[in-house]
């Protein structure tokens, strides 16, 4: 699924739009025991409740993808008689009206998914007229084809902060009651997958709020698919490859990243924006290799990155946008203007300080030491200076200097024509 996919699914999430046909849930409580179960027609449901639970669905397709969204493949065992991507397209084709199966999915999810506390899990069953579109995307009134699928929530449920609160039965300010409080999902899927407009049978979109913490048991045991690492997990990985290269020298780590990061920032500033890439760029161990040798990286060091990076993805090279820190490319970039500050703050005190040497020299000492001051002084061109006279007018000892017409000349800083 791309990002248009995932738009064409999201935009359905309101009123006039939906078409959910049917939502049933589990509501665990810490100890995986089943406290209540709901099945309802989804279009009947009152407004409100309408409006709560079609916003649970919506954000399990949002994110970015590759880091909270991540389209998993099953592996063929799975799709054989038994496995749990042919338990998928089961409870999908019995558009959650199959209590057996529901039961076995709830299951499935309590006996494997890790939290520590009340959750409930909501399942929602859609059959989707896809709309056949032209080129230049304008909807025909035909059908493309119906996509049927399934979309999982699983939320945490929480007590509500204590607080103060008016008691309307006692008229006055007392002691808020608690109550268990449905939050936003933590983990979800799609199944199948909307890829190009399509099902995909074969794949499954799962959802993860927290990036740097995503269920892998959703991805393995619920839905029997390889883990994928998010992009902010791979971030952190190729983070710490880099630190670890250079033990605890700290700077020169930190330093070393900062490249790094500039030339990946590069490398996509390089790619046509007009031009949509067919995939998008991974980055090899071959690839990290050059990037270390055009960002001049001690060998040692490189030679290290380059082995640990092969070892950390060599069964999946990253998508080089999942490893730039934009944060590490602006802390970068501030760090290389104070560099040219630097530099250039010492290249004028050092203009300043041959000035002041070349002003210094023009005084000189006469036989007792003391420090004679010239009257006039002149700096002109050396072929200025072959064409300076010395002339008596009115009495008076001048210095002639010819100046042809288009010639300036400045006096005490000022610029002037004579």
């Amino acid at each position: 699924m791309n990002k248009k996919d995932v738009l064409e699914l999201k935009r359905r999430m309101k009123k006039e739009a939906c078409t959910f046909t049917r939502m049933c849930g589990c509501y665990v409580d810490g100890e995986r025991n089943r406290v209540l179960k709901l099945g309802e027609t989804f279009l009947n449901l009152e407004d409100e409740e309408f409006h709560k639970y079609l916003e649970i669905a919506k954000k399990v397709l949002s994110g970015t993808i590759g880091n909270q969204l991540l389209e998993l493949d099953f592996p063929l065992e799975e799709e054989a008689a038994g496995g749990k991507q042919q338990f998928l397209c089961a409870l999908r084709s019995s558009a959650l009206q199959n209590e057996d199966l529901l039961e076995r999915f709830y299951d499935l999810v309590i006996d494997h998914y890790a939290y520590a506390g009340n959750y409930l899990i909501l399942i929602f069953h859609d059959a989707y007229d896809v709309m056949t579109k032209t080129s230049d995307n304008n909807k025909l009134d035909e059908s493309e084809e119906v996509y049927e699928y399934l979309l999982c929530a699983i939320c945490p449920v929480t007590l509500s902060k204590p607080g103060l609160g008016y008691r309307i039965d006692e008229n006055r300010i007392g002691a808020r009651i608690r109550d268990w409080i449905v939050c936003a999902p933590e983990s979800g899927f799609v199944f199948p997958a909307f890829t190009d407009r399509s099902a995909d049978l074969h794949s499954v979109m799962t959802y993860h709020k927290n990036p740097k913490e995503p269920h892998i048991e959703l991805m393995e045991d619920i839905l029997g698919c390889a883990a994928k690492r998010t992009a902010t997990e791979q971030k952190q990985a190729f983070t710490s490859i880099v630190k670890q290269a250079f033990g605890d020298d700290e700077t020169a780590s930190q330093d070393v990243f900062f490249e790094i990061q500039q030339e990946f920032s590069d490398r996509i500033d390089s790619q046509d924006k007009d031009v949509e890439p067919e995939e998008p760029m991974r980055l090899t161990a071959q690839d990290i290799g050059e990037i270390l040798a055009e960002s001049g990286v001690p060998e040692l060091a490189a030679a290290t990155i380059e082995a640990s990076y092969q070892k950390e993805f060599e069964d999946d090279a990253p998508i080089l946008e999942h490893l730039i820190d934009a944060k590490a490319v602006e802390a970068g970039n501030r760090r290389r203007q104070e560099r040219e500050l630097i530099q250039k703050v010492a290249s004028l005190e050092e203009a300043l300080d041959d000035a002041r040497a070349a002003a210094s020299s023009l005084d000189e000492e006469d036989g007792t030491g003391a420090v004679k001051t010239y009257d006039v002084i002149l700096r002109v061109t050396p072929e200025k200076a072959a064409q300076i006279k010395s002339r008596l007018l009115d009495g008076q000892k001048c210095l002639v200097i010819p100046m042809d017409e288009n010639e300036h000349a400045a006096i005490n800083g000022v610029n002037t024509t004579v």
